[in-house]
């Protein structure tokens, strides 16, 4: 994917269950940094990387999601993330090791030296909701094979 398309891509839409609203907002706004938008008292609108996440809330929803097998990790089948710069990958791994965050999967990079190497990590909010955050060595990449 070229520069140019990357920047003329749309942002998307992505709702999801929480269990605690208050919890939500610490999470993405202080801890990730994402900015709020719009809400009510059952939802709350969040600026991820450009993207819209919307944070409803629905306890009961809120399990772990089941996992598969990826290069010897269990990764959740259901989770969301963004692709970052290695910069602001690196950034926000370091983050996130400092402010004591569990893992699922500790960043690392997978595919080193070859076509797609990429620098990954995988945690959860308080919702059990997976959040996957990559970082490919060369951009160009991202849908190679």
């Amino acid at each position: 994917m070229s520069a140019q398309a990357q920047a003329a891509m749309p942002p998307f839409h992505l709702a999801f269950p929480v269990r605690d609203l208050a919890e939500a907002r610490a999470f993405y706004g202080e801890l990730l940094g994402c900015s709020e938008g719009r809400s009510s008292p059952e939802w709350v609108d969040f600026n991820f990387y450009g993207h819209q996440i919307v944070a409803h809330l629905s306890p009961e929803e809120c399990k772990r999601a089941p996992t598969s097998a990826v290069d010897s990790h269990n990764v959740p089948v259901r989770h969301f993330g963004a692709v970052l710069s290695m910069e602001e990958w690196e950034a926000m791994a370091k983050k996130l090791t400092e402010r004591g965050t569990e893992f699922i999967i500790e960043p690392y990079v997978r595919f080193k030296g070859e076509v797609g190497e990429q620098a990954t990590m995988f945690f959860l909010d308080p919702s059990n909701n997976a959040i996957e955050l990559k970082a490919f060595k060369n951009i160009e990449s991202l849908f190679a094979k």
